[in-house]
């Protein structure tokens, strides 16, 4: 399977691992840099979702896609756990859990782009108040991920943990080259995802610098391999991203 991924923000909130560690399955454990755990909300679209070589299909292979997620690792591999996928196709939700028994929910969500400026609106189609309203756009030039650095824990991830419906612990890998990224500003209105999604506490207040994935990532491709590791175990994944100007 093949996904190209668009105008991303990858906004993180540091919070104690003692806390976030009692919302993970057991199995999983905590990932932390320092100490301290950290939990994202990252809005993007994507485009040229589906297997490989099979063209584009209406109302699934482009939609936007808003998640909520912090980082586990399993026997030395770090990865990606999704507290959340907001997805705006409903085959994408319906295909997602189903496939792979990920949290994905339908909403109604919008992405406009003013030369390099995003103005992105999510809001779940339930009754849980999981919204999102912000502007974003990068405002430094492209530069990657440092090896060693908080940037580089949240962004060098090339796999993610699900759990299966009888209980068992889940491996998807993703194969792509590392995110461009530029510093961006970031205006959040609106955000209800962690309260709603993440019922956790601790989150401190948003900062006002933000890490993006770089325009140039447009049109970049990432796939997705599905493979046996034992048993219930599969196989895909996902990348994460940021952070403030403090860290980096």
């Amino acid at each position: 399977m093949t996904q190209s991924w668009h105008d991303l923000l990858f906004a993180h909130w540091p919070i104690d691992p003692g806390v976030l560690a009692g919302k993970l399955p057991v199995e999983l454990p905590l990932d932390v840099f320092d100490g301290r755990a950290w939990i994202g909300v990252i809005p993007f679209h994507m485009t040229n979702v589906g297997p490989r070589g099979v063209p584009s299909l209406p109302g699934l292979s482009a939609f936007p896609e808003l998640n909520v997620r912090t980082y586990v690792t399993l026997n030395g591999k770090p990865g990606v756990y999704f507290f959340s996928l907001d997805a705006g196709s409903t085959l994408a939700v319906i295909g997602a859990r189903t496939m792979f028994n990920l949290p994905y929910y339908r909403a109604a969500m919008s992405v406009h782009t003013a030369a390099r400026r995003v103005t992105y609106r999510s809001a779940r189609r339930s009754a849980v108040n999981a919204q999102f309203l912000g502007t974003y756009e990068p405002v430094g030039v492209v530069s990657p991920a440092v090896p060693g650095t908080l940037e580089y824990f949240l962004t060098e991830r090339y796999c993610l943990y699900t759990m299966t419906r009888s209980g068992d612990s889940r491996r998807l890998e993703i194969h792509h080259k590392p995110w461009p990224l530029q510093t961006a500003e970031a205006q959040i209105a609106v955000n209800t995802m962690l309260s709603s999604t993440a019922p956790v506490m601790g989150i401190q207040k948003p900062p006002g610098r933000f890490r993006m994935a770089a325009k140039a990532v447009r049109g970049s491709t990432k796939r997705f391999k599905s493979t046996s590791n034992g048993p219930g175990w599969g196989s895909s994944g996902a990348a994460a991203s940021w952070l403030n100007g403090a860290s980096l």
